[in-house]
């Protein structure tokens, strides 16, 4: 198969779809890897690195989208991309359709097979793709929050862990999964009085048998959430429903009730966001205040760190992506139920029912739309 990986052109994203170690265990299977010049040295991968092990390099990103029949990327497709996507290419990257209706409308209307990282699932009911990026957005919230709270970066002036005689910062973590747990662990590593809401009582238990009385746990009905929101310094939003928009949580009364120079962090920013006066930040331009309150939405927050991104990534994609390419995107779907799970769009079709939902379109069942695919 011919396989291409584009650059990414997102805002301040440094990630590359394939390292070259895993683009090398495509090519020994005897595949050709298009690799767009200067994709990997946001990671320290010149293209000599992807020559090296057998990769071809590519001038422009043009020349990987007319040449390659599966397109490995890390973030959603820009407009520019999207546009020169065709019928007969599968895409595999993040996507994040429901909030997205410009780019849910340009892939169906390619006509591509657009399989989606985040709703990819497991045998454990987890998300195995997104699950690296979660891990790495949890502990980065944390970091940017005490950036934040410093007062020359326009927050209060807080040390999170205080010092003797002075109490820590209050961390409010809302959503007790992946994201919620790596938060919790940077908050508490660094001296903070860490509480945890959550609606899921399984959830709650593992925080509990994992931290003990170092974290406190709480089921989040309403009043709770107010009350201990309105007293926190720090919010973090971690909540998530599996290819649907992040429900609202925090609701800007809430905000407008939290004292100045409190920071939020929405890491759900990429499906919506989870608070009611959030919007999208760039790396460039990480933050703005709402009522005093400073808000970090960056929207690619783990392209950051994009080495240890990248490799985390890439650990568990490159299973699924040796099976499309061995296998096939039709053949390797009908194997696995899981790869099926995270197709979004086929063949001018909405197979996600979240995003169906969300967007307004008809649902196809994904068996449907993988049975009508060229073997």
């Amino acid at each position: 198969m011919k396989i291409g990986v584009p650059k990414e052109i997102k805002n301040h994203e440094r990630r590359v779809g394939l390292t070259p170690t895993s683009a090398s265990e495509l090519v020994r299977r005897g595949h050709n890897v298009l690799v767009e010049t200067q994709a990997g040295v946001g990671v320290g991968a010149s293209d000599e690195d992807y020559r090296n092990v057998g990769c071809d390099i590519a001038g422009t990103a043009e020349d990987v989208f007319a040449l390659t029949e599966l397109i490995i990327k890390v973030k959603e497709p820009q407009a520019i991309e999207r546009a020169m996507l065709r019928p007969e290419q599968t895409l595999f990257t993040y996507l994040h359709l429901a909030p997205d209706a410009p780019q849910a409308k340009d892939l169906v209307e390619s006509g591509a097979t657009c399989i989606a990282y985040e709703t990819v699932t497991d045998n454990h009911g987890g998300l195995p793709l997104l699950a690296p990026m979660s891990k790495v957005a949890g502990r980065m919230s944390i970091q940017a929050a005490a950036n934040f709270l410093q007062a020359p970066n326009g927050g209060a002036g807080l040390l999170i862990g205080g010092v003797p005689g002075v109490a820590p910062a209050k961390v409010v973590i809302i959503g007790g999964g992946v994201v919620g747990q790596h938060a919790a662990e940077m908050a508490m590593g660094l001296g903070g009085d860490v509480t945890i809401l959550d609606r899921n009582t399984d959830v709650l238990d593992h925080c509990d048998a994992r931290w003990g009385a170092s974290v406190s746990t709480i089921y989040s009905t309403a009043a709770d959430l107010e009350r201990l929101v309105t007293d926190a310094d720090v919010v973090v939003g971690a909540v998530l429903v599996r290819g649907h928009k992040a429900p609202k949580l925090v609701t800007a009364e809430m905000i407008k009730g939290m004292r100045p120079g409190s920071v939020v962090v929405d890491v759900a920013i990429d499906q919506g966001g989870a608070f009611e006066t959030s919007h999208a930040t760039t790396h460039e331009d990480p933050v703005y205040l709402v009522d005093g309150v400073v808000h970090y939405a960056v929207a690619n927050m783990p392209g950051a760190v994009p080495k240890t991104s990248t490799y985390a990534l890439n650990n568990s994609t490159l299973p699924f992506i040796l099976a499309l390419a061995d296998m096939g995107p039709r053949a390797a779907m009908e194997a696995n139920v899981h790869l099926r799970n995270g197709l979004n769009v086929s063949a001018g079709n909405v197979t996600e029912p979240n995003v169906a939902e969300a967007l307004g379109y008809a649902y196809l069942e994904p068996e449907a739309a993988v049975a009508a695919l060229p073997n």
